[in-house]
């Protein structure tokens, strides 16, 4: 029997990882997780619901939805950082969350310290995008038209969040640390489109024939 596979995509901001996850779905045939864990975890908690947008109408009636009205989540816990502490609930879902996505289907996760959450799953390999300043700030620019400056502006403080994120909630852990994925990719050598078809290949070797037979009809 096939098992289901998932891929965590953490990235430098201007990197491409989200648009390298794209890829990555189109190509395994599976969905791609970011925001939406965070409007689940609104949605099936009720925690903050006026700050989250509504579930995706296509999560509707899905197998995932079907498993979460099942699914009993942890109780809120209390806060005990000032950094991050209005999200420490939602975080704490959201890990629920991305627990039973990696129990019960193939799918991609962006971001949300998902290598971190998901470290003890067999089923899972862990991926870090990143690319040079200059390549990160030309994508930047492309997408947004804003200037170099404010681009530059741009990835200092979202790589700064995402770095403080990631530490906070793995207890002290630094998140372009090597160790914590199973490959880091530079995805301005070897462009977006192979960046994908490398970590195919890196899920083959890590999984052999269970994951080729997964996805055979797409491989």
């Amino acid at each position: 029997m096939a098992k289901n596979y998932v891929i965590t995509i953490a990235r430098g901001f201007g990197s491409g990882g989200k648009e390298i996850a794209q890829k990555l779905g189109e190509k395994l045939g599976i969905p791609v997780y970011e925001k939406q864990i965070l409007e689940m975890a609104s949605e099936y908690s009720g925690l903050s619901e006026e700050m989250f947008l509504r579930v995706d109408e296509k999560l509707r009636g899905s197998t995932v939805t079907n498993a979460l009205n099942k699914f009993t989540f942890p109780k809120a816990v209390t806060p005990q950082s000032k950094t991050f502490e209005c999200d420490i609930n939602l975080f704490c879902i959201q890990s629920e969350i991305m627990k039973e996505l990696a129990k019960k289907v193939s799918c991609i996760v962006i971001g949300k310290c998902a290598d971190y959450v998901l470290k003890d799953y067999d089923n899972v390999g862990s991926f870090y995008i990143e690319a040079p300043r200059w390549a990160c700030l030309e994508s930047i620019i492309a997408k947004t038209g804003v200037s170099e400056k404010e681009a530059a502006d741009m990835i200092t403080k979202t790589d700064k969040y995402r770095a403080d994120y990631y530490k906070f909630y793995s207890g002290g852990n630094y998140w372009t640390n090597p160790i914590n994925y199973d490959l880091t990719l530079n995805s301005a050598r070897i462009g977006r489109d192979k960046c994908a078809d490398v970590i195919i290949e890196m899920m083959k070797v890590k999984f052999g024939e269970d994951f080729i037979d997964t996805f055979k009809d797409r491989l």
